[in-house]
Order: structure tokens, then sequence, then C-alpha cells
């Protein structure tokens, strides 16, 4: 019977298979530089497979990172690997699985949330996960605007190696990671996993160059892309594929994009993942010429709602009372009281009249500050009990600059 089949974490020598259950799942082929690749950053302490016989049909894994949020740092579980074999599926397994990994996240006390990328958004919602952030790909034909002048560039710009330089690229990461809500930390090994060039990946294109600003206090941004060479009847027509660009400082930022811009032989600049308050459009002469599609971004699922909510900070002082279900994890239902300003917060079980009900799954979508309360009453998801308290919601949950997770993990 598949609901009888034994469950538990992967031992070391069980990867290749268990990344095999992955690589079908995805419609690709069993590659072993990829799947090298991905063993350096797997857990295999922190992974579930579902195994009929002696071979793993179901996975799921998670990464030990810290994620920022509203005004601090916290642990979050980063959830990836979910897969189930094809001749397994629509069986439960899946289920099974989300239910076990989000149990043994809340056993260990550690990680108040959990986050993940959807492969489909259908998926998640039913295990308590809500879209919290968003993405923005741009395509432009560099020919038809310019980036408007700015103050005389205070540094320079050089070309580097992306692996010589990882340190300096680190230093500037850790600097903008407290100020991005769905930032997730990038210690130890999880540079060198995001610096590693797999060919594949590559699409065509060009290895993977780099670009840094320094200034006389050092390098103070950088821009990842590749060139995918193009040629046709008029000459070059090369793109430049931004995979990402980290910089605080906004002129510095600015000489980056015109950098990109402005690359011999190129036509074209695209990115496939930037925030959605990206200030390259604020700081183009024709912003209705960069072509722009949305997508979502990071899922998040409240673990331990009281923990979780006093983690996270307040752009407006709240004091709610939150009536929430939650079918998975019943520790987290009730009526909770949160207290919270920018400084510091208080979430406590409570009784009495509710001021706002919700699921879970919209206090996961609320929690990154990248969707309103108000929108989400506009779409029937949450209620006001209390009048006023949507506003307070609205103001106290949002935040000064969108979420933006800048990889996929």
């Amino acid at each position: 019977m598949i609901a009888d089949l034994p469950m538990r974490p992967i031992t070391d020598d069980e990867w290749p298979a268990y990344w095999g259950v992955l690589a079908q799942a995805f419609h690709d082929d069993f590659r072993q530089d990829e799947s090298d690749f991905e063993r350096e950053v797997f857990e295999p302490e922190r992974s579930l497979a579902v195994f009929d016989g002696d071979q793993p049909v179901a996975t799921t894994g998670a990464y030990s990172r810290d994620l920022t949020i509203p005004g601090v740092v916290t642990r979050a579980a980063h959830v990836s690997m979910v897969a189930v074999r094809a001749t397994h599926r629509r069986r439960g397994l899946l289920t099974r699985m989300m239910r076990q990994q989000l149990r043994d996240v809340q056993a260990a006390g550690v990680e108040p949330i959990a986050a993940l990328w959807a492969s489909e958004e259908t998926i998640y919602g039913r295990y308590g996960y809500g879209p919290a952030s968003y993405g923005m790909a741009i395509s432009a034909d560099t020919r038809e605007m310019t980036l408007l002048p700015r103050a005389v560039p205070s540094g320079r710009l050089r070309l580097v190696d992306p692996n010589e330089a990882a340190g300096d690229l680190a230093a500037v990461y850790d600097r903008a990671r407290p100020e991005r809500p769905g930032f997730s930390s990038r210690h130890g090994v999880w540079w060198r996993y995001r610096l590693t060039d797999v060919e594949r990946h590559r699409k065509g294109a060009t290895s993977r160059r780099c670009v840094v600003h320094e200034d006389a206090s050092g390098v103070t941004g950088y821009a990842l892309w590749r060139s995918k060479p193009a040629w046709d009847r008029t000459g070059p027509n090369h793109e430049i594929a931004v995979e990402e660009i980290v910089c605080p400082d906004p002129d510095a930022r600015a000489e980056l994009w015109r950098f990109l811009f402005n690359i011999d032989l190129s036509r074209k600049v695209s990115a496939a993942n930037l925030a959605v308050d990206e200030p390259l459009f604020r700081t183009v002469n024709a912003p209705r010429r960069l072509s722009r599609q949305h997508g979502d971004g990071l899922f998040v699922r409240i673990v331990d709602l009281p923990n979780a909510l006093a983690a996270r900070r307040y752009a407006a002082p709240v004091d709610l009372v939150l009536d929430v279900t939650d079918e998975l994890l019943p520790e987290n239902a009730g009526r909770w009281r949160l207290i919270g300003d920018g400084e510091k917060a208080t979430c406590e079980r409570v009784d009495g009249p509710a001021d706002l009900t919700l699921d879970v799954r919209e206090l996961g979508a609320l929690y990154l500050g990248g969707t309103s309360a108000g929108s989400l009453a506009s779409a029937g998801l949450l209620t006001e009990r209390r009048s006023g308290a949507l506003a307070a919601a609205s103001a106290g949950f949002g935040w000064h600059v969108a979420p933006h997770a800048p990889e996929v993990f």
C-alpha cells in the first residue's frame, strides 16, 4: 500500500537516487556535474524521502539559512528539492512529506518560518504557504533609451573574475542583506554554490562575467551577467543577461547599469529577477521601453506564530487581535494579540473579540511586507472585525522597500 511506504531522511550513499527523482520530476536527465554541484549544499539530516523498496520515489529537503525579514534577520527553513516520481503521484506522498517537514521544523524550535520557491503556484497554499515576495523580469533595446545623467561618479568600475572576487562580493552582499526582506544568508559553501558556473546553465550564453564598483573604501557594488552572442544582417545583436546586481549606493548602482547598457556590440539588456521597486525605472529616459513581467518569488509559511510575529518589526504601530486558522499546525490557531512597532514586538494568546480573521496562508503572504492587508481583504481572504483594524494592519505589516529574493534555492 502506498500509504504504508516508509519515509525517512536519506543516507549519504542514497544521494544519487534521491537526486535522480528530482531530475526526472523536472523533466531532466541525471548529470554527474549537476549532482556534485547540488550535493555541496545538501543537508542529508534535513532530507525526507518516501521509499518503495530500496528506491526513493518522493523527496523534499531544507537548507539551514538566515532570511531577512522587515527590520531584522531570522532563521528560516529554506525548503527545496520537492518531487514525486511520476509513477507515484496523486497518492498523498507530497502531503505526507510536507506535513512531516513542518512538524520537524516546529519541533526543532529554531526556525519560526519556512520559505520556498514554488514550481507551480497552486501547490503550496494547501500547506499554509503564502506568496510573500514578487520579482520582475525586464528586457530593453539599449538603442532606444539611455540612463539619465547623474553626479560625477566617486569611484571606478573594474572587471573581475567572480570566483577570485568572491570575498568582495560577499562583503557587499552582507552590507545590503539586512536592508532588504527576502535576502538569504550566503555563508561559506553558499558563495561557492552561487558562483559555480555549470555549463548547461549558460543556455547558449558565455561564462559568468562580473563588474564591480569601487571607491576609496573598497568594493561598493557588483553585477553578475552573461553575454548571449548574436549576429544578424545588420551586424552585432548581442544580449547582456544580468543575473544579479547588488549595490546599496544609488549612484554606484546607476553606474553599474550604465556600464551594462553600453557594452560594445550589444543591443539588448535583460534581467530575470529584479525587485519590483527596482530603481532602474527612475534612472532611464524612457522607462516605458523597459519591457517588464512580474511573477511570484518566495512563499512563506508561519511555523511558530507567536515567535514569527514577535521577530519582525512593523512600519507603523500595531495593536491587533488576530484570529488565525491553521489546519496543519493547530498550535498556531486561535486568537493572538500582536503589539509592535519599529523597535520591538510581542505576540501572546488571548481571549476576547478579534480585530481581524485570516488563515495562516495569508499571514505568510503578509509577513515580508510585500502584500497589503487591504488587498487580501478585497479578495475575501481577510476579514475586518473592528473598524480601523484593516488600515492599521495595512500600515503596520508594510515596509519601506519591497521584499526581494535574488536567488532561487
